[in-house]
């Protein structure tokens, strides 16, 4: 590898085991065994680098997620059976990379202040919604459309918040059970406009 790519793998390194925001320049120079001038040669500023190696990061984490979604249930499942089991699944990843997920959110929370971080993450929006729709249904790719997209955003949704749970307590986390149950509950509330009877 040459310095550029060491200082990509120091970077997501200091994300895991520091965080985004008590990463320093340093941290990175020092994980990489590279010199802290090649930051701002190579990438401009630590914080692009950081912006980089975090999209990076949340790449590789797609991959732990796509082949835990790939792996979840049995063929031939019912389609509720293999909706839980998928999202037991999605837990253990957070396990794998808790480190990542605690930096993603430490990182949102300074965006309005690091207007490079907030295009890079705002402009992979659209990609990663049609990415988790089709990674859902099982398929290679889904067409650019509002509903692909729509069915994204609903994923996106329940991964983040599952996140945000799992982190403040892993113990109390939903299981892949009860977002199921949870579903089979709003469905009844918003689509029939009675509750669901879900068996206990």
């Amino acid at each position: 590898m040459g310095n550029r790519e060491d200082l990509l793998a120091g970077a997501k390194r200091c994300l895991y085991e520091k965080g985004y925001g008590r990463t320093t320049a340093r941290d990175i120079a020092a994980s990489s065994g590279v010199s802290l001038a090649a930051i701002g040669y190579h990438f401009g500023s630590k914080d692009a680098l950081l912006s980089l190696a975090l999209i990076e990061a949340t790449g590789e984490w797609g991959e732990a997620l796509a082949a835990a979604v790939a792996g979840a249930g049995e063929a031939g499942q019912d389609p509720q059976e293999r909706f839980a089991a998928v999202w037991d699944d999605v837990l253990k990843t957070f396990s794998e990379h808790r480190g990542l997920w605690a930096a993603q959110f430490e990182a949102i929370s300074q965006v309005e202040h690091l207007p490079d971080l907030k295009e890079s993450l705002g402009a992979a929006q659209r990609t990663a919604r049609l990415g988790l729709s089709a990674l859902f249904q099982g398929v290679e790719e889904v067409p650019d459309t509002e509903e692909e997209l729509a069915r994204g955003s609903f994923y996106q949704s329940l991964l983040a918040g599952l996140a945000a749970q799992w982190l403040a307590a892993p113990d109390q986390a939903p299981a892949g059970g009860d977002i199921l149950q949870g579903l089979r509950l709003l469905a009844g509330d918003v689509l029939t406009g009675e509750q669901a009877r879900v068996p206990r």
